[in-house]
């Protein structure tokens, strides 16, 4: 199953949607952070979410960071996108499992929790980032990030994330849509639109049919004029490195870096976003002390 996004515009600019599938993105968060099914599922949307809103509001080189703290027991989440469709992320309880909820899905707005906030911090390349927050909707993500858009950026949306997952805590399918309401829609196509929200199915349960997203944008716009006008590879991509961690730990007080060269007598490092693991042994530890004293 090939993870990609759909970018497309609807009735000669009524609309703009996007429309992703996330199962290999998603599986691979799951995967390196061993999540449970609720942290799972929390992550997972967020990831989905991020790499739709990265792709609506960014170019370049241009990045974001979503943050989002309601209180619940997986505690903080944080995912960072680019206009390049790959996102990474983490959350700080990955092994939180729930009760379904009263409609027999994973209860993520429980797990979430709804009293906080939901951030989004934009770096357009320009001295300072600029950050938006709005308070949380529900925790359930979906409605977090249609609360953002219309709240911080102005953008009148629909956002439908879902994942699904197994008995075996694995990642059956993950995926999303995001449809932003142009200046110039008609408040019958908006109607229309409404009609067709209320009866679509889960993004998951689509997916889980065989349905891709160009379907899914068919199932959204029906006989509406629909144009294509991007298609993005989308995955789970971390840009940490040894060097950079490293670069990282030369801030820390020469006392700091001592004390792990006398008494640890090296140092591990682990990547909170992707798990990854860097070793540094004495010898690159003196050098470090060096960079960190210049």
């Amino acid at each position: 199953m090939e993870d990609y996004l759909i970018k497309s515009i609807i009735n000669d600019g009524m609309f703009r949607a996007y429309v992703v599938n996330g199962t290999n993105l998603v599986r691979e968060a799951q995967k390196r952070h061993d999540t449970w099914s609720a942290a799972t599922a929390a992550l997972g949307r967020s990831l989905v979410g991020a790499v739709m809103l990265a792709s609506s509001l960014l170019k370049g080189k241009e990045k974001l960071t979503v943050k989002i703290n309601g209180g619940g027991p997986v505690g903080n989440i944080v995912v960072d996108g680019n206009a390049n469709g790959t996102v990474k992320g983490y959350l700080q309880n990955p092994h939180v499992s729930l009760p379904l909820n009263a409609k027999h899905h994973i209860d993520v707005g429980k797990a979430v929790g709804n009293r906080g906030t939901f951030s989004v911090t934009k770096d357009m390349g320009l001295k300072d980032p600029f950050t938006g927050n709005v308070a949380l909707a529900s925790g359930e993500i979906g409605d977090d990030f249609t609360y953002y858009l219309a709240q911080s950026e102005q953008i009148p949306s629909s956002v439908g994330v879902s994942v699904f997952v197994n008995p075996d805590e694995s990642v059956e399918v993950a995926g999303g849509f995001m449809i932003q309401v142009m200046p110039g829609a008609s408040d019958e196509a908006i109607d229309r639109l409404q009609t067709t929200l209320n009866d679509l199915p889960l993004v998951s349960e689509l997916l889980r049919q065989g349905k891709t997203p160009e379907d899914i944008l068919k199932l959204l716009f029906k006989d509406d004029k629909v144009k294509v006008l991007d298609k993005l590879p989308v995955s789970f991509k971390c840009d940490c490195s040894k060097d950079r961690f490293a670069a990282a730990m030369s801030s820390l007080s020469s006392k700091e870096i001592e004390s792990m060269i006398k008494e640890d007598h090296g140092a591990e490092v682990t990547c909170r976003f992707c798990g990854n693991k860097y070793q540094y042994n004495e010898l690159e530890l003196k050098a470090i002390l060096i960079k960190s004293q210049n």
